[in-house]
């Protein structure tokens, strides 16, 4: 049986894709109406309709995390508790480009191509072999030239792709072309997010945070998409102490189906939803007990004494001693700062010049913990957490007779400038400048083995895979020009790329001679093989932790329900910036996608499981011209965890600003006794609070 609304249950292959339109003009498929259900908390209630045998009251799992009786003790026995339900919508992430594939089967060799938008094109043809087709895994390449954005909908592996291939074979060899239009992809690529969680916030009357319990509805769609079971689990889960020190966290997590599409990773993946959490969460509490909303966080920051730092809520040790911990941060100057470009200390004299035009003026903090890199493999492992793939990352580099530089890497980018912040890398280790060197990705037949982009690993987990690689070349390098200049090894000093006799910076060969030596190999040194040409491969120790803290400033028009962001301010710390521009432009797509779901963003089904938001018609985007302009700072942390110091950012804009609007908007509402509101913030949800908050019901 169908099971969501852009199922796909046929495909029809033509010259054209006009006949193919045309075509299925003469399927018809004769559909018996089947009762539908597309809440999560319906779904697990008896006598809901049930999507799959396996899965009695359509729950996928029942997964927890956490000291139960010590965060039962803590919460029931606390001086305050605080209680919320709070829904984080559904969304569609909506890339530029569309998904798409080639599928070209030779007859000659038995052989297939698939070229794909994809983040993991490696990972693409183990499953398409290993899991889906059976076809051996030689005889397939995988190839995702210039992808057009993801956001995390592409890392997965689609019914499409094998079609391609299998379609080309069935003509004799065609190549065989589809690409979903954005109707399509609004139905039948993964959705995003779509929790709801009922927290526990307890403490002291001082402010001290003593326990968090958290009971969280995770609507899965239709099947369990590749890595969806991990989102709400290890990505969310945990990490819902974020930056705090919450010395007692259970957590428990159910996986519904319901007849919706498939959800699973979208930009920041259960990090968003893990700090819209804890960030509500504290805004609730100060509200409870009368405390200023930063002075709860400053009394409740992990220290920079307590690192490095295990959360109590599944990080640390695993079997077989894998662990990951809190290596670094410093979270009270980013929020310091923050507050003084925003003006904290005057706020309520800004509150009441809004009020004498007719707006109502809120400000929102949110102070973030994000996880990158993913985990270490051993880790991973250990835990459970897998998906059939480890997380460790490669880079070759191979320098030609010229000294031209070919880099190529096992991720796959989509748009972030990995070929830049690569070349920026190369160009710093070997001292060549970044006009020399090209980047290749994303070929399983001409780049190493890698697991893709995603997770804000690239920077972190791949940028050490290539120092490493240059490491291996400057070390062969160094023994040529040793033997070239007729000194020892350890007397061959690096500046850039000029290597040279120490105490004789006359004596000196520029890489570029000793590539070219190398290469000749006429005259090697004894047991040197020809060629500069190194891979290396980067399992990462710990994951990386940036941090730092959003505030979002809004008004609200009392009259309409209308929220205009006035200003938005991002303080982060991502340690150290290979590329500051690279770097902004990550906040800016991010801090957008963010206040896209706060203030207009909202997958919506009917009853019967249609897709009413199923276009850019129905499903609010954020424009450019909704923003103000975004004031960005920093601090600086470098993470002890690579030899950069990098942390990722690629997520941090994502998972931080959500809140921020969500604690902006109450904050704005708070006069009227309006302590929560689920989002969008669209105008009639908030003028309707507004209504029912004058009206006493609120």
């Amino acid at each position: 049986s169908v099971k969501w609304t852009g199922e796909g249950v046929a495909a029809v292959v033509a010259d054209t894709a006009a006949q193919a339109f045309d075509a299925l003009e003469l399927i018809v498929v004769d559909y018996e109406p089947l009762p539908a259900v597309v809440d999560a908390e319906k779904a697990t209630q008896p006598g809901a309709p049930q999507l799959h045998e396996n899965a009695p009251n359509n729950i996928v799992f029942e997964w927890s995390v956490g000291d139960k009786a010590g965060t039962d003790a803590a919460v029931d026995g606390a001086e305050v508790v605080v209680r919320q339900r709070i829904v984080n919508q559904r969304l569609i992430p909506n890339p530029m480009e569309t998904r798409g594939d080639i599928g070209w089967y030779n007859p000659g060799t038995d052989e297939y191509t698939v070229w794909m938008s994809s983040q993991t094109p490696h990972i693409q043809r183990l499953l398409l072999t290993a899991f889906v087709t059976g076809i051996p895994e030689h005889k397939v390449r995988c190839i995702s030239p210039d992808v057009g954005g993801a956001f995390g909908t592409k890392i997965f592996c689609y019914a499409d792709m094998a079609l391609t291939m299998f379609a080309s074979k069935a003509i004799g060899g065609r190549p065989v072309k589809w690409v979903e239009s954005r109707r399509e992809n609004y139905q039948s690529t993964t959705h995003g997010r779509d929790h709801i969680t009922y927290l526990e916030i307890a403490g002291t009357r001082e402010g001290e945070i003593t326990g968090l319990r958290v009971k969280t509805l995770a609507n899965l769609g239709g099947r369990l998409s590749t890595i969806a079971s991990g989102v709400p689990t290890t990505l969310y889960a945990r990490v819902l102490s974020g930056c705090y020190k919450i010395p007692n966290v259970y957590a428990e997590v159910t996986g519904v189906y319901t007849n919706t599409t498939f959800v699973d990773a979208y930009r920041g993946a259960g990090r968003p939803e893990a700090t819209y959490v804890i960030e509500r969460a504290m805004d609730l509490f100060a509200a409870e007990i009368g405390m200023d909303r930063a002075e709860i966080r400053r009394r409740n920051f992990i220290a920079p004494d307590q690192f490095p730092y295990e959360n109590p809520s599944g990080l640390g040790t695993a079997s077989g001693g894998a662990k990951i911990y809190i290596d670094s941060g410093n979270y009270e100057p980013a929020m310091d700062k923050a507050l003084e470009m925003a003006g904290y200390a005057s706020l309520d004299a800004k509150k009441a010049e809004a009020k004498a035009r007719g707006k109502l003026l809120g400000a929102g903090l949110s102070t973030y913990l994000e996880v990158c890199g993913v985990a270490p493999s051993k880790w991973i492992g250990a835990v459970g957490e897998g998906w059939g793939a480890a997380m460790w990352e490669s880079a070759n580099i191979k320098m030609h007779l010229t000294g031209k530089t070919v880099v190529t890497m096992g991720t796959s980018p989509q748009g972030q400038g990995h070929e830049t912040t690569y070349s920026q890398v190369v160009s710093h280790e070997l001292g060549i400048p970044m006009e020399d060197i090209v980047v290749q990705h994303s070929d399983t037949q001409g780049t190493p083995f890698g697991y893709g982009s995603y997770g804000s690993r690239t920077s972190s987990v791949g940028s050490t895979a290539a120092i490493k690689a240059a490491a291996k070349i400057r070390e062969k390098a160094r023994r040529m020009a040793a033997h070239m200049l007729e000194a020892s090894v350890d007397d061959i000093e690096v500046d850039g790329a000029n290597y040279f006799v120490k105490g004789s910076p006359d004596r000196v060969k520029t890489i570029q001679e000793i590539a070219f030596a190398i290469d000749l190999a006429f005259d090697p040194p004894e047991g040197m093989e020809p060629y500069l040409d190194e891979t290396a491969y980067y399992d990462t120790t710990n994951c990386t932790w940036p941090f730092g803290t959003h505030i979002a400033i809004v008004e609200i028009d009392e009259e309409t329900g209308q929220v205009e962001l006035v200003r938005y301010i991002s303080v982060d710390d991502v340690g150290n910036k290979i590329n500051p521009m690279i770097v902004d432009g990550q906040l800016h797509g991010g801090i957008a996608q963010g206040v896209g779901q706060a203030l207009w963003e909202g997958a919506i089904y009917d009853d019967q499981g249609q897709l009413l938001s199923g276009s850019m018609l129905d499903y609010a985007m954020p424009r450019a011209s909704f923003f103000p302009h975004l004031e960005l700072a920093e601090t600086v942390t470098p993470t002890p965890v690579n030899p950069i110091g990098v942390k990722g950012v690629g997520e941090a804009g994502a998972i931080a600003s959500t809140a921020a609007v969500a604690n902006a908007v109450v904050d704005a509402l708070s006069p009227l006794g309006i302590r929560h509101l689920d989002m969008p913030y669209t105008p009639q949800t908030v003028w309707r609070a507004i209504q029912s908050a004058k009206g006493g019901q609120a």
